[in-house]
């Protein structure tokens, strides 16, 4: 929705009172962001930073209060994280699936190229991993494969005896009995996704309700903002839900150019994602974002965003839908790359990280300077943000622009440590409360 005058001078006097409140926000983050005019430029921005994983004993830098623990080294770029309910912790190790439609043209080749640049242009290893246990040195105590064989594994739901995984371009379930190791028998397909040879977006995250009843699969885009055609993007830029009892799928939500994470807010109860948004508009446009999700609700891709701001590159133009576009619950930045999505339910930590929101940032590639590159912690009160975001896990960046690192899913354990993956380090992080 386009800002109003009122709004803004209300939001602009809550910030300058902010102080102990915490109210004050960095630009392009919050619930109400102001928003920077769109620029168009011939060439866009491309500002990849090259890819040179972590020295032996490097490591990333906790808030204060916190230690770093490699909690596994060597894996084949870690992207998801999945906890089960008897602690073991499973591992996506995934890359893009072969998608040769989307490399077409100059513009695809570019991509490619750059994509290579920042460490993403590896064979995906179509594996889960399974680690149990915590050693003295904050290592898991054991390590096994769990599941392998699969088309670019990412999000991975347990619903009783039966372990959903969403591959880039179907929802698999699995037979599971607590406590093995790995998995031998065959997989069954419950449902299609979009996948095909341009499969743009290709990850595909899930997450059960509460109840077991629905499983809700996040689908991004098959472009930036819709160039490729409205058939294209036939069932894309959206969340679905699956009802496991029927087999009967619908949208959700839509409008949601690239949703990744999914999350439950403990005190609400309302469904959460993380969401990439579009490119080519500025070094500030467009802030991705995190929202708690309405049934039927539109938030905008392609002809607008961050609720109706008109992005006139799209074509058609749809002013009934622009019209009924929601805006998002809060900005997490522009190009930050907000992959990872996750409440913190546990009791580890002091008091005031419960019920927030961390963030995996994987990072920007094409903004001056960088964005992202980080774990971000967002607080929450009554189910709803309540200050700006803090750096909690940095450094990934480092002085000279180089990615030693790109922090993608964040989970909580068993033990209340947050778990990051880094699919740059080939890492899965643990942070934990610093020994006195």
């Amino acid at each position: 929705m386009q800002q109003q005058p009122v709004a803004l001078a209300l939001f602009a006097a809550l910030a300058t009172l902010g102080g102990a409140a915490g109210a004050r926000m960095p630009p392009g983050f919050g619930p109400h962001p102001v928003l920077p005019e769109p620029e168009h430029a011939l060439i866009p921005t491309v500002n990849v930073a090259p890819a040179r994983p972590w020295l032996a004993t490097a490591r990333p830098q906790a808030a204060p209060g916190f230690a770093v623990a490699a909690y596994a080294r060597g894996l084949a770029h870690p992207r998801w994280l999945y906890v089960l309910p008897n602690g073991d912790v499973l591992v996506a190790e995934t890359n893009a699936p072969a998608k040769p439609d989307d490399a077409k043209g100059i513009k695809g080749a570019v991509m490619k190229s750059q994509m290579k640049t920042a460490g993403a242009a590896g064979a995906s290893a179509n594996r889960i991993t399974l680690l149990r246990g915590v050693g003295a040195d904050g290592a898991a105590a054991t390590r096994s494969v769990f599941l392998q064989g699969l088309n670019s594994p990412f999000g991975m739901a347990l619903v009783g005896r039966d372990l959903y995984i969403a591959n880039s371009d179907a929802l698999l379930r699995f037979p599971y009995r607590e406590g093995a190791t790995a998995l031998t028998a065959p997989g069954v397909k419950v449902l299609d996704l979009p996948g095909g040879p341009i499969n743009h977006h290709w990850t595909k995250n899930v997450v059960a309700s509460p109840d077991g009843r629905y499983l809700y699969i996040a689908v991004g885009s098959n472009s930036n903002v819709g160039e490729r055609g409205a058939a294209a993007e036939a069932g894309r830029a959206a969340v679905w839900q699956f009802e496991r009892g029927s087999g009967k799928a619908r949208v959700y939500a839509s409008g949601l150019r690239n949703p990744v994470g999914l999350a439950w807010q403990p005190d609400s109860g309302a469904l959460w994602t993380a969401v990439n948004e579009r490119d080519e508009l500025g070094n500030d446009l467009v802030p991705d974002y995190m929202t708690a999700l309405k049934d039927g609700a539109f938030y905008g891709w392609p002809y607008s965003y961050f609720g109706q701001h008109v992005d006139t590159r799209a074509r058609p133009p749809r002013p009934d839908l622009v019209a009924r576009a929601s805006e998002p619950d809060y900005a997490l930045g522009a190009h930050t790359a907000s992959l990872g999505l996750a409440f913190y339910t546990g009791k580890l930590f002091p008091a005031s990280y419960r019920g927030g929101a961390f963030v995996g940032q994987h990072g920007s590639w094409n903004r001056r300077p960088h964005s992202g590159y980080k774990v971000v912690f967002v607080p929450f009160a009554a189910g709803e943000p309540a200050g700006p975001p803090q750096d909690f896990l940095t450094g990934f960046l480092d002085e000279n622009g180089v990615a030693q690192g790109r922090p993608v899913g964040v989970a909580v354990d068993a033990a209340g440590a947050l778990l990051v993956a880094d699919d740059v380090g080939d890492i899965v992080w643990r942070v934990a409360p610093a020994p006195r």
